[in-house]
Order: structure tokens, then C-alpha cells, then sequence
């Protein structure tokens, strides 16, 4: 048996024994035989057998055994009752070698056997991987929970199946939810969703895609998220990283169970994990009343910050005495209305939280739109001093902090342009100030007694002889000699 392992089964091997596991095929070899030599546990042993056995199936089954297999597996739905139905017969006593025969092949990640006598296997069936919580999604009940989708031979491409059923309740959930979507898009807001991860136990995971996936819910092909362009030459496409929505193709009754199959590309060294959850779709408007609810930040706070951004700092020839601050939402260009940061960032600036949270409802990336840093949902804060400016200050997009924390509206200087732009006439279209001006040379042009004013009856008889608007730049010197 040991002879015919190959390289993987003999690291499993001898990590399950505690030996040294690196080194080239024959070292393995030779570390694995030395182990029998020397006479290894019966825990080991059935270690041996089992890896040989996960191998044999597939190469002595023939066809009429495989259709057994298949309607064997439709009749047992999960895991439990296959344990059931094959520890209570098995004919052995603890620790015995098993008869092949009686010892049922494995059907994949929901039909593993786990017999008590028997080791566990290499990768746990339900890993204690915890999946992120997602903002504009609550939780209802877990309907799979995360599962290993393990690389279970050397092929390029693997296939997992899994089944799901969902309760009496829960199938009135969803349906009773279909209405309560305003608009005319008709979708339910209660869904059945599946999300993929790595395989990883270390902090909560993110959705994250295999290589070349394909669903299938109830036999129908599942419309996954379309690949994102690639970074660089020659990379390999990737999916944006969210969970599928599979209540389209779900069967919504409490006595039919809904079946996944599951192919994807397997990857030396990397598994991944499958759930399914039972989510309430929530909307930026509930998201924007929850952090609402969760309370304005003390106007303290911001002035706290103010006077450290302001305070001299002895190693540096540059003083800072102020700070200017817009008071436009740099997503929308728009005057801030529920100004809000995440509490990681240091800038004082702030974007409209109704804003952000409808453009990460279309496409959830929880960036920052000012440093580019992460701002996740549940760190937004809604900024107290902002507030108050925004409702005594309605005049002005820009203000001024001082060193003391207070502050002073900035004024446009809109003086300049508008002196500039007086002079300009345009057909029928006079400023204020133009008009009174053509008053007075047109006066000046009828009356007789305008013999002082030479350069404006000039100007007029000038235009008049071209028969054409007069043009911009000879009216200028008109107003510069008659504004004074």
C-alpha cells in the first residue's frame, strides 16, 4: 500500500505520525517504510489504509457499481445518516482492520464517513472559518455552514456536491418578503445567498472566488459576478469579491431539497469553503438610519484634533497657524449634509455618509474618498463639530480653523470677477452697471447740448456708420472715463 503513494498521501502520512515530511518522493519512500519497519501504532495503520483506500474506488468500480453510488447518495441527504447507517453494522471490533467492501468510497464533502475508530481526515469537513460580516446583509440562519472544498486527486478540476432544505418558516420568509421591495424590480429582499472564502481560521474571511467556478443550484448554471479587468499583463482574471444571490434558482418549499454542485480549478496548497446563509437585504437609507442611531461624535473630538494638526512642532521652521476645510463632499461636489469619517482616519475632512453608503450599495469597496484608506462600515462616525458649522455657516463651502479650535467662514472673493466681466455686452443681454452706461451715451447721441462728451458721440456715430454690435474691447475705455 505505501508503496503505491504518491507524494501528497506520503506527507499526510508522515505528518500523521510526526516525522519529518520534506524531501523528494524517495526520501518520503524511504521515511514511510522505515515506519513500518520499526512497528507503528494501529492508529497509523488505519492512517495507511485509509489513504489506500481513497485512491482504490476510482480504479475498480465499474459502471453498474457507480449507478449503485449514485442512488445510494440521493437516498442518504447527509452526513449523519451515512454514519449511522454504517457504524452500527460494521461487523469488527474496535481497532480491527476493516473489510474493503463493507467500508463505503467516498462521495464528496457532505458524504464522508466518520466513524469513530477512524482518524480524522486531512482537512476538516466543517472548518471553524468565519465568514465577514457583511454591512447591508443580516444574518438569518446558516443553512450550510463553511465547508472545505479540499482537492481530493491530482486533477486540474474538482467537483463538490452539497444539500440544503430549507424550513416551513423560512420559506414563508422568503415569500412574504417580495413584496416589501418598493419599485417596480420585483426580487425578494429574504434570499438564500452563497459565498465562497479561503479556507483560512486565522480572522474572519472575506468573499473570495476559486479559480474557474462554476454553480449549479438544482441543476441550472448560477449567474456569477462578471471578471474584473486585469491589473497587468498576463494575470489571471479575477471576480469582484461578494456573495451570489441563489434564491432565483432555489426550490422555495419546506419537502423538495435544493442541491449545489461545485467545480472549480484546484490549487497546490490553497483550499477553499463554501456556505450558505438564510440574509435580509438591507438598503443605504436603514444603513444611513443605524448610524444615525449609533450617535454623533462629541464637537470635542474634532477641536481635540484641530489643536494637535495645529500645534507648533519644535523640530519643524514651518509654523502652522491654520487650517482651511471644505465644506463640499468630495464624492458629489455637493455642500455636506451628514458629514462622516471612519475613526481610522486622521484627516479632518469629511464626505456625505448618505452618499457613500449609496455608492458602496451599487459596488461595496469602503474606501475612504479622501485617503484612500479603509472605511468600513461599522467604523463611520458622524462628526458633531461639522454639524454645528454646517447649521450656523449656510453662506460658504470653505472655513478656517484656528489653533484654538474655533473657526471662521471663508468668503468667496467674487468682487474681482464680477468688475471684470461688467463690460461685456452681449445681444439684448446687459449687466446693471452696462446698461446704465448706454443710457448715458445714447442720451448723449440724441441730446445737443452732449458736445463735451466727444469720445462717446465718436464711439456711437462710429458703431452706427458699421451698422454692427459694437465689439467688447472698444467699449471698455467708454466705462473706465464714464465710471468716475
Amino acid at each position: 500500500m505505501v508503496m503505491s503513494f504518491r507524494v501528497s498521501e506520503l506527507q499526510v502520512l508522515l505528518g500523521f505520525a510526526g516525522r519529518n515530511k520534506s524531501g523528494r518522493k524517495h526520501e518520503l519512500l524511504t521515511k514511510a517504510l522505515q515506519l513500518l519497519k520499526s512497528g507503528c501504532s494501529p492508529a497509523v495503520q488505519m492512517k495507511i489504509k485509509e489513504l489506500y483506500r481513497r485512491r482504490l474506488p476510482r480504479k475498480i468500480l465499474t459502471p453498474s457499481d457507480l449507478s449503485v453510488l449514485h442512488i445510494q447518495a440521493g437516498q442518504l441527504p447527509s452526513a449523519t445518516a451515512l454514519t449511522q447507517g454504517t457504524a452500527c453494522h460494521l461487523p469488527y471490533e474496535h481497532g480491527a482492520a476493516a473489510p474493503a467492501a463493507l467500508l463505503p468510497p467516498v462521495l464528496g464533502p457532505k458524504h464522508e464517513t466518520d466513524v469513530q475508530h477512524l482518524p480524522p481526515p486531512v482537512h476538516p469537513v466543517h472548518p471553524d472559518v468565519k465568514m465577514k460580516r457583511l454591512p447591508f446583509y443580516d444574518v438569518y440562519d446558516e443553512l450550510i455552514k463553511p465547508t472545505t472544498l479540499a482537492s481530493t486527486n491530482s486533477q486540474r478540476f474538482e467537483e463538490a456536491h452539497f444539500t440544503f432544505a430549507l424550513t416551513p418558516q423560512q420559506v414563508q420568509q422568503i415569500l412574504t418578503s417580495r413584496d416589501l421591495l418598493p419599485g417596480a424590480k420585483c426580487d425578494y429582499t429574504i434570499q438564500v445567498q452563497l459565498r465562497f472564502c479561503l479556507c483560512e481560521t486565522s480572522c474572519p474571511q472575506e468573499d473570495y472566488f476559486p479559480p474557474n467556478l462554476f454553480v449549479k443550484v438544482n441543476g441550472k448554471l448560477c449567474p456569477l459576478p462578471g471578471y474584473l479587468p486585469p491589473t497587468k499583463n498576463g494575470a489571471e482574471p479575477k471576480r469582484p469579491s461578494r456573495p451570489v444571490n441563489i434564491t432565483p434558482l432555489a426550490r422555495l418549499s419546506a419537502t423538495v431539497p435544493n442541491t449545489i454542485v461545485v467545480n472549480w480549478s484546484s490549487e497546490f496548497g490553497r483550499n477553499y469553503s463554501l456556505s450558505v446563509y438564510l440574509v435580509k437585504q438591507l438598503t443605504s437609507v436603514t444603513l444611513l438610519q443605524k448610524l444615525r442611531a449609533k450617535g454623533i461624535r462629541n464637537p470635542d473630538h474634532s477641536r481635540a484634533l484641530i489643536k494637535e494638526k495645529l500645534t507648533a512642532d519644535p523640530d519643524s521652521e514651518i509654523a502652522t497657524t491654520s487650517l482651511r476645510v471644505s465644506l463640499m463632499c468630495p464624492l458629489g461636489k455637493m455642500r455636506l449634509t451628514v458629514p462622516c469619517r471612519a475613526i481610522t482616519c486622521t484627516h479632518l475632512q469629511c464626505f456625505d455618509a448618505a452618499l457613500y453608503l449609496q455608492m458602496n450599495e451599487k459596488k461595496p469597496t469602503w474606501t475612504c474618498p479622501v485617503c484612500d484608506k479603509k472605511a468600513p462600515y461599522d467604523s463611520l462616525i458622524i462628526d458633531g463639530l461639522f454639524m454645528e458649522i454646517l447649521n450656523s455657516c449656510t453662506d460658504c463651502d470653505e472655513i478656517q480653523f484656528m489653533e484654538d479650535g474655533s473657526w471662521c467662514p471663508m468668503k468667496p472673493k467674487k468682487e474681482k470677477q464680477e468688475v471684470c466681466q461688467a463690460p461685456a455686452f452681449t445681444d439684448g443681454c446687459f449687466p446693471s452697471a452696462a446698461s446704465s452706461l448706454y443710457t448715458v451715451s445714447s442720451e448723449a447721441r440724441s441730446s445737443s447740448e452732449g458736445k463735451k462728451k466727444v469720445e462717446v458721440i465718436d464711439l456711437t456715430l462710429d458703431s452706427s456708420s458699421d451698422e454692427e454690435e459694437p465689439p467688447a474691447k472698444k467699449q471698455c475705455p467708454v466705462s473706465s472715463t464714464t465710471l468716475p
